[in-house]
């Protein structure tokens, strides 16, 4: 994998990406989970959403490992790599759920065949739930942590009293 593309870090813009997927697929995966009218529009668009977040996630976890190589090691860049390497979990966690949904959502509308048993939806519900609330708020964090690592040199290099001469 290229270390930059048009001067910027591959890191960059796979994790802006990523930072756009995820939240899609999980918003995606509630939508289908408790929107009759949605799911029927969503389709296979759910886990195709969901494939997409994840193949990302080991793509920008992969670029930042370069980066990281780049910029050099501190503790902040470290807490972001650390929380990075939980996010895959989620990611996969979400697709199963995104997978499933629309498997359930597949037997439910399929010819000739008896719709699944009465617990099964609500389950699904309940994982649809806490797949999106996890994978939400690992990207949060993992995104904080790397805006952290990004920008503290600068705001603690700027002038006191924020810079505004207005």
């Amino acid at each position: 994998m290229p270390e930059t593309v048009f001067g910027l870090p591959t890191h960059a813009i796979l994790v802006h990406a990523t930072v756009v997927f995820l939240p899609l697929a999980a918003l995606a995966v509630l939508l289908h989970a408790f929107w009759p009218a949605a799911r029927r529009r969503l389709g296979i668009g759910t886990p195709l959403l969901a494939g997409a977040a994840l193949v990302l996630v080991p793509l920008s976890t992969e670029s930042g490992e370069g980066l990281e190589e780049m910029v050099g090691e501190n503790a902040l860049v470290e807490r972001h790599a650390a929380l990075a390497d939980g996010m895959l979990p989620w990611a996969i966690g979400l697709f199963a759920v995104a997978v499933g949904l629309w498997l359930l959502d597949r037997r439910r509308m399929g010819p000739g065949r008896s719709g699944p048993p009465r617990w099964l939806p609500a389950v699904a519900a309940v994982l649809a739930v806490v797949a999106a609330a996890g994978t939400v708020q690992q990207i949060v964090r993992v995104g904080h942590a790397g805006a952290q690592a990004t920008w503290d040199d600068v705001v603690h290099a700027s002038p006191a009293g924020g810079g505004d001469d207005d």
